[in-house]
């Protein structure tokens, strides 16, 4: 996952831990030889275009509303067709409401119709307060959780690590994201609930008090789910 800067300064690029609480939590309650946090790639404004989500302060957020308005401003003097035109007009609209494209109420014809223009304020983006400004390894959190994305976590033995997956992802998907074997492989996943780790006081207390389930590869992976991947090697 990349994050594009807006306003943001004195974070040097390249790759940032997401240092989430919770997995310090579990880290306190499952042995482990090491703790691995997710990580993200944190990249200036010039690569906005490739990012996955943007980070801004309220004058970054106003910086892209107005670099989206200067790019429909151009498009529309060049006299698009039918409904380009129409999709244009109405994310100007937006636009000139302080409103983002992401926040603009299209359709998925009206997307359709602008697919071709890769429009800023249509990426996930998260505005810091002044005080996240200050503490950017808070905000990082709250700015993956708000672009789409979750982690579950493989514990115990040589780690504790959490792992990047998109919302919505299968445990099939999800196992993916640790190795492609295990994801072609894949049998069930052993699941518990974060809330339920803690509530008993670690895995092995978990699965004592028969909070650990069995799922499908269909089973739809939840924020900080425990796993443990069975699969053919």
């Amino acid at each position: 996952m990349k994050v594009s800067l807006f306003g943001i300064p004195g974070i040097p690029p390249g790759k940032h831990n997401v240092k989430d609480a919770r997995l310090d939590q579990i880290n306190k309650l499952v042995e482990a030889k090491k703790k691995t946090y997710v990580q993200v790639d944190i990249a200036g404004e010039d690569e906005v275009v490739t990012a996955d989500a943007i980070a801004a302060s309220d004058s970054g957020r106003l910086d892209v509303i107005l670099r989206d308005l200067e790019f429909v401003e151009n498009r529309l003097a060049r006299d698009p067709l039918e409904p380009e035109k129409s999709v244009l007009n109405r994310i100007k609209a937006a636009l000139e409401g302080d409103r983002l494209v992401s926040e603009a109420g299209l359709t998925p014809a009206e997307l359709q119709a602008v697919a071709a223009h890769a429009f800023l304020s249509s990426k996930p983006l998260v505005v810091a307060t002044p005080s996240e400004v200050a503490n950017f390894d808070e905000f990082l959190v709250r700015v993956v959780a708000g672009s789409g994305y979750i982690s579950f976590l493989t514990v115990g033995g040589p780690e504790n690590r959490a792992w990047l997956i998109k919302q919505g992802a299968t445990a099939q998907e999800a196992a993916g994201a640790i190795h492609t074997d295990i994801q072609k492989g894949f049998i069930r996943a052993e699941i518990i609930s974060f809330a339920d780790c803690i509530a008993a006081g670690g895995e092995t207390q978990a699965k004592h008090a028969n909070k650990l389930r069995l799922e499908t590869k269909q089973y739809i992976v939840q924020d900080y789910d425990l796993v443990n991947f069975r699969f053919n090697k």
